[in-house]
């Protein structure tokens, strides 16, 4: 099978497509209303683009064995979502989903139950959806397909680093929130609120999207959260009455 890498790009795309359209729903099912799940802005998920990629790339070659294929599938995605987990928490200060509450869990980042999803996920790209996905990306020409892939992939990388902007700052006033209520800073909220403040005043793109698509993040945090919706109301109140008195 020819990947270069424009094929590969347009497949990473369509299959992280894919798993985006799988997360608004099953989302949106738990959730009792429609979810915009992720965490970039477009309508994608680069971890299963990510996964599906491993997979076509590790065992197509056991297309004959179906059992391996599920069972190195399933160790294969769920090494990667544990992994996205853990880089996630450590960068950005908390954990983006928690799995506590299902058994059989590995310190809440993986699950058997997902494990065993992602395994008949693998049977399903092997057998079914890439043989289709081929074949479509097969009737491109070498030209269209590039100009496709790049422009994607360059649209992707714009949303990418305006994402993980937005996931910093959040980090940023939820350890500051946190340290609100250290008892060994309590002689100084003054300081640290007036620190928040200034860069709650300065985050104008407030995260609702991203609060919505990872409730999880919000629950674990909702003190937090709190005292910088109170911040916030604040600044605008003050705003409003000064601007009130300058119309006098």
């Amino acid at each position: 099978m020819n990947m270069n890498l424009s094929y590969l790009i347009l497949v990473f795309f369509v299959y992280s497509c894919i798993g985006y359209i799988c997360e608004i729903i099953s989302s949106s099912i738990v959730q009792k209303k429609l979810v915009n799940r992720g965490f970039l802005c477009g309508p994608y998920c680069p971890i299963y683009g990510v996964g599906s990629l491993f997979i076509l790339l590790l065992l197509l070659r056991f297309k004959e064995d179906p059992v391996l294929v599920f069972v190195l599938g399933a160790l294969i995605t769920t090494s990667i979502e544990y992994f996205t987990s853990f880089v996630l928490e450590k960068i950005f200060h908390n954990k983006w989903w928690d799995y506590s509450y299902m058994k059989l869990h590995i310190h809440g980042r993986v699950c058997l139950q997902n494990t065993l999803l992602f395994g008949f996920g693998t049977l399903l790209i092997i057998y079914m959806a890439q043989p289709f996905i081929h074949e479509i990306l097969m009737k491109m020409s070498s030209l269209a397909m590039g100009i496709v892939a790049y422009g994607l992939f360059f649209l992707f990388v714009i949303d990418f680093i305006y994402s993980v902007i937005i996931a910093y700052n959040l980090r940023n006033r939820i350890i500051i929130c946190e340290e609100l209520k250290n008892e060994k800073l309590a002689k100084i909220p003054g300081m640290l609120e007036k620190i928040l403040k200034e860069r709650v005043e300065q985050f104008k793109t407030y995260p609702r999207r991203l609060l919505e698509a990872f409730p999880y993040l919000k629950n674990t945090n909702a003190k937090e959260f709190d005292l910088m919706k109170m911040i916030r109301d604040k600044s605008k109140g003050k705003k409003q009455t000064s601007s009130k008195k300058n119309k006098k």
